[in-house]
């Protein structure tokens, strides 16, 4: 049988494995660099829905144009629904389902964390229209609820102001309610 040294002793201590408070120190330092990343992490995805939904908004504005371009009997589409396919391949389209919106989410109104919301002025022919976008989730989703009409200007509500508070969007600006 084999002696076993002192040197083979004490590299055998080193060799064991970590100690619980060296395990400890590294999930600690997990835990930390995790509560500095994750809030970012949340503010740059509701950055990115705040823009998705202006950049609905803006292609609502360019169905809605098209729409009341093609029929003129009912002017600007009262729901998002008829600017959509509306169930239909879009082989033949109409009044109910124009295509003009091929993303089938936002024509269902929901997209990106954002709910939409298409009313038109009650008139006939359709003469105005009112878009509203408003987070699905204040503070998780999105901060800022947009609003525009026929006249194309988006306005912007933070949602932390409780008494008014709308501001306009550029047409080049990006999303976020940074003022």
């Amino acid at each position: 049988m084999p002696q076993v040294s002192k040197l083979d002793r004490r590299f055998a201590h080193f060799c064991r494995g970590f100690s619980l408070v060296e395990l400890m120190v590294v999930i600690m330092v997990i835990l930390v660099i995790a509560a500095i990343a994750i809030p970012s992490l949340v503010h740059a995805r509701m950055h990115a829905n705040e823009a998705s939904a202006l950049g609905s908004m803006r292609a609502v504005r360019t169905a809605e144009l098209m729409y009341q371009d093609a029929y003129p009997d009912e002017g600007y589409s009262d729901s998002l629904i008829k600017l959509g396919p509306n169930g239909s391949d879009c082989t033949q389209v109409g009044k109910t389902n124009s295509c003009l919106l091929m993303d089938e989410s936002l024509a269902n109104g929901l997209k990106s964390g954002y709910i939409f919301d298409l009313t038109g002025d009650g008139s006939k022919p359709t003469a105005g229209y009112t878009l509203t976008a408003t987070p699905e989730s204040s503070g998780v989703s999105g901060r800022c609820s947009f609003s525009s009409d026929a006249s194309g200007q988006i306005t912007m509500k933070d949602g932390e102001i409780t008494g008014g508070g709308a501001f306009s969007v550029n047409p080049g600006g990006g999303g976020g309610c940074d003022h």
